[in-house]
């Protein structure tokens, strides 16, 4: 018996829905990165783009556990000397709720070209509304997102 390999042109993606409604920040993330990169596939490989594509909704009503939504600060440089920007989460979950999820989920893929190109599969959205429904993306199954 031999080892198949999946080709590029062999992948099939599909398109998975998931509500981030109560959900901790950071649970959340591992698995939107684990379907990302297709590890809940047989046919995984680490060096292909083999996962689905993901969409989030309700992502202003992710939680964030203990006292992260006080003492947590997003870094940012402006480039320039003494450019540093600090943004606590409790204010970036009020105005930008889709940035909070996009940076927890860009720290848990590969920091490489696979991982930028992967990264491009999540659309997350603050409310209900999503305009994939074309798509039919379909829920997320129960024992990957709790």
């Amino acid at each position: 018996m031999k080892t198949t390999s999946i080709k590029p042109s062999d992948i099939k993606k599909q398109w998975v829905l998931i509500d981030a409604t109560g959900q901790s920040v950071g649970r959340l993330a591992s698995q939107i990165a684990y379907i990302l990169r297709g590890k809940h596939k047989p046919s995984f490989v680490p060096h292909l783009d083999n996962g689905d594509n993901v969409v989030v909704v309700n992502a202003s009503k992710a939680v964030f556990t203990g006292r992260k939504l006080d003492n947590k600060f997003y870094y940012h440089h402006s480039n320039y000397i003494g450019g540093i920007k600090a943004v606590v989460a409790k204010d970036l979950l009020a105005n930008k709720p889709e940035r909070v999820l996009e940076h927890a989920v860009r720290g848990m893929l590969p920091h490489n070209k696979l991982g930028r190109k992967v990264f491009h599969n999540v659309k997350i959205y603050a409310g209900n509304e999503h305009p994939h429904e074309a798509q039919k993306p379909v829920a997320a199954p129960a024992r990957l997102v709790k």
